[in-house]
This record gives structure tokens, C-alpha cells and sequence, in this order.
């Protein structure tokens, strides 16, 4: 990313110098670099904090909806520089009432008719009549509204909650309480935190059809994790950022795959060493315990070819699915992902498709379900595969396998929690839309990084 062209600003640049000669004149005399107005350059770029409000667009044209992505407007020239002179700061409350005095006036012009009272009564189909004495002393009158007029009065009534919320949605991210429900993720810093992860690649992503402007990058890393976490569908998208459907699937498709690749590049598998530092006290039972695995499935649409159908459908989950296995240390971090599988695909057809057999080092320890009956398959390994005791003809379990056995369950408890909470991410519960079941390895894994970007996963041992 290009970095701002103001002397000693260290921000990333986004607003383009104008291509017109007289405004890119005034831009390079304005940051004191004069030298810039005879440029060829096509890159030089200004960051939004030279600007002041008033040089942004606040509504858009075609809607009358205010903005999501920040425009300039086009006669807009820098002016807040180290050496500019620094407005006074307003407080919080007077900005609000300056912002509810601007909207009242864009939707109640002074000349209209409408009161305050009737705007609050504007939810009724009727107002009571008003009795009105006039300074001579006559008779009171009666004043009411027409039909007409009550109906005008609910339309900017309703108009009125649209531009409520669309603002309410500009400021989002700014309250932690918001972004834990719409992402997932415990506070603003920390969402800032991870879309850092992903810079600067995120400002030159090669979209899937056409390039997005209609939204900044921050804007477009909220909409993908607002569609992973509440799986809201594109319309409903459409609606809050103020773009077309088609717009929000080109940004998630774009985003899915961009996040999957940076990502995945990242080493999930720690080291026996470091698994073993953070492997709590109360496992020492299972102190050599290096990963404890389970599968779990994901929904998807029933597909139309019958040889598809076969192969995904669950007989667990008695419905077509995507089959992933999925691995934890005891310290709670997720550390292994699989590709998906279709839903028909065993326990143990998924750990010999695995490298587990190949990460796994000699003396540790997995713990698992008794559907992951593979002890065979790691034996050649030296790597002990724990699972609880089957009867084998007995009528019942030795106090010693009692014992062991509950043990081995309150330590492997965790992985359900941790599966649990990747289901967080409700686009995991909800069957997948046939257009996105290619990308369902690509979404799973996804929300794996997300959980494993919490500061404390699995919050207490017992």
C-alpha cells in the first residue's frame, strides 16, 4: 500500500491526487511539496485524516442514504496538517445533537408543515383534534389532519428509522458489545488487531468479477465476518453496507479465499516442547497428550447428483454434509484442521487420509472418541492412541477403566467445547448454499483461525 504523500505522516494512502492540473496543483501546494503538481506520478495518495468532514460526500446521490465508504467530494483540498492551526475539539453530545439537528433539517425542511408533536404521534393511523383559543377570546376551533397529511408523516417517520440505523451501522465497530455478536472477535482492538494480519495484501486483492469501490477494505473485512458469525443472506447485506447483492458475494468469495491463503500459511502444529509447557497441571494422568482429535460435520444443500448425494450424505446427521476432523492441544489451541470430507466418509477413513501419523512424534499421546478405534495405524510410530474401554464380552468395566475412563472424558471434553464454539460462526449450523459449498474447507477453516484469535479459548480446567 502507498503511503500518504504529507511530509512525516507515516499512514497508508488512500484518496488519489486528483488527475486534473489546477486541483492537483492546489493539493501539492497545500501538503508543501510543490514539486508534486508536475508529477507523472499515478500513485501519490493522501490519507483521510488531511480532510475534514465537510470534504467528504454524506449522502449518495442515487439513494439519499448516507455513505459507508468515505468520497470526496470533488472540489475537497487537504487542510489539517502537524503545521495546520487545530480546531477546537467538540464533545460527544454536541456532536450528536449537531448531527439530529442536520438530519431534521434534510427531512423536515423549515417550511413544512409537520410539528414535532405530529411526529410523534405519527405512528397512529389517526390525531387527536386540538383546541385552539385565539388571542381575542372567541370561541375555541378545531384543527385535525388529513388522511393525506398522516400519510406523508408515516413516510418520513419511517424514512427516518432507515437513516437511524444506517448510522448506528457506521459506528459498529466501535463498541466491543457489537463487535463480540456481529464478529465474534471480543473487542475493537482485537478486529483491528486481526485485519493487521491481513494488511497491507487486503488494499490489492484481485476480486473475483470486477474490483470493489463502493466499500472500503475495513468495510469489506466486517461484511465477511458478519456473514460468517450471523450468516446473514446477501440481500440483508445489501441493505446495511448500501451496495447490490451482487457486490456482497463478489467481497465474501474475494475475501474467503484472499483470508484462506494468507492464513493457511501460518503453522497451526506446535511443538512437542511447546505443547507440553502449556499442557495444564491436572493432565498429568495424560502428560504426554499431544493433540486430542474429533470429527464434526457441516450441513450442506442436497446436491443434484445422485453420486454427490451418496457420497456426502450423514448417517450420523441423517442429511448431506461436509466431514472435517479437527484437532486441540490440552492448553486449548486448535492445532490441526482437515480438508472436507463427504458426510459418508469414516473416523478412520479421515485419519488415514491425515498426516497426523506424520506430525506425531515418538511418546505422545492422542486422546479421541471410541469411533477413532486406529491404534494399528500409529503403532509403528511409537504414538499411543487413547480411547475409552470396550467391553469386549464383559458385563462390566474395571474400577481401573472406570477410573481411567472418566478421567480420559474430563480431559477430552474440551474438543466438543472448542467445536462448539467454532459453531459460533453460524454459517457452520445453517445448511450451505449450493454456490458456496466449494468454498466450505476454505469457510471452515476460516472460522478455526477466528476461534484460535480469542485470547483464551477454553477458559478453565478441571
Amino acid at each position: 500500500m502507498t503511503n500518504c504523500a504529507v511530509p512525516g505522516c507515516k499512514e497508508n494512502g488512500y484518496h488519489l491526487f486528483p488527475k486534473n492540473k489546477d486541483r492537483k496543483k492546489l493539493w501539492a501546494k497545500a501538503i508543501k511539496r510543490p514539486e508534486l503538481a508536475k508529477s507523472q506520478c499515478t500513485y501519490l495518495r493522501l490519507c483521510r485524516h488531511h480532510f475534514t468532514e465537510n470534504d467528504f460526500r454524506a449522502v449518495k446521490s442515487s439513494t439519499g442514504f448516507k455513505l459507508q465508504r468515505r468520497i470526496l467530494k470533488k472540489d475537497a483540498i487537504p487542510s489539517i496538517f502537524p503545521w495546520s492551526k487545530v480546531a477546537p475539539p467538540y464533545s460527544a453530545a454536541r456532536e450528536e445533537r449537531l448531527r439530529n439537528r442536520n438530519l431534521k433539517k434534510e427531512l423536515f425542511p423549515p417550511n413544512s408543515s409537520v410539528s414535532d408533536s405530529a411526529i410523534l404521534d405519527s405512528g397512529v393511523s389517526y390525531i387527536d383534534t386540538q383546541k385552539i383559543t385565539n388571542n381575542s377570546g372567541t370561541e375555541p376551533q378545531s384543527v385535525g389532519y388529513s388522511d393525506t397529511k398522516m400519510q406523508n408523516i408515516n413516510n418520513k417517520s419511517t424514512q427516518t428509522s432507515i437513516l437511524l440505523r444506517l448510522f448506528a451501522t457506521e459506528e459498529l465497530i466501535f463498541d466491543d458489545t457489537s463487535v463480540k455478536f456481529y464478529t465474534g472477535l471480543e473487542t475493537h482492538k482485537k478486529f483491528k488487531f486481526v485485519f493487521n494480519t491481513l494488511c497491507p495484501m487486503a488494499y490489492n486483492l484481485c476480486y473475483k468479477s470486477g474490483n470493489v469501490i463502493s466499500l472500503s477494505v475495513e468495510d469489506q473485512f466486517l461484511l465477511t465476518l458478519m456473514k460468517l458469525r450471523r450468516n446473514y443472506c446477501n440481500f440483508e447485506l445489501s441493505k446495511i453496507f448500501g451496495v447490490s447483492p451482487t457486490v456482497i458475494s463478489n467481497i465474501f468469495v474475494t475475501w474467503v479465499n484472499f483470508m484462506f491463503d494468507t492464513w493457511s500459511l501460518i503453522e497451526l502444529w506446535p511443538t512437542q516442547e511447546l505443547v507440553r509447557y502449556y499442557t495444564p497441571e491436572n493432565y498429568e494422568m495424560f502428560k504426554n497428550t499431544r493433540t486430542i482429535i474429533d470429527s464434526t460435520e457441516v450441513p450442506i444443500c442436497k446436491p443434484t447428483n445422485p453420486l454427490s448425494q451418496q457420497a456426502t450424505f450423514s448417517n450420523y446427521e441423517n442429511k448431506n454434509t461436509i466431514k472435517f476432523l479437527i484437532g486441540a492441544t490440552p492448553g486449548g489451541l486448535i492445532s490441526y484442521c482437515s480438508d472436507g470430507y463427504g458426510g459418508s466418509t469414516s473416523d478412520r477413513q479421515l485419519i488415514e487420509r491425515s498426516p497426523l501419523t506424520k506430525l506425531c512424534q515418538a511418546g505422545d499421546v492422542i486422546m479421541a472418541d471410541k469411533g477413532f478405534n486406529v491404534q494399528d495405524i500409529f503403532a509403528s510410530k511409537n504414538v499411543a492412541v487413547k480411547i475409552p474401554t470396550f467391553l469386549r464380552g464383559s458385563s462390566q468395566l474395571s474400577t481401573y477403566d472406570l477410573r481411567k475412563d472418566r478421567e480420559l472424558s474430563k480431559r477430552r471434553v474440551h474438543i466438543e467445547r472448542l467445536i462448539v464454539l467454532t459453531k459460533t460462526y453460524t454459517i457452520l449450523k445453517s445448511e450451505m448454499n449450493s454456490y458456496y459449498v466449494p468454498l466450505t474447507s476454505k469457510i471452515f477453516f476460516l472460522c478455526v483461525m477466528l476461534c484460535n484469535f480469542r485470547e483464551r479459548i477454553v477458559f478453565q480446567f478441571k
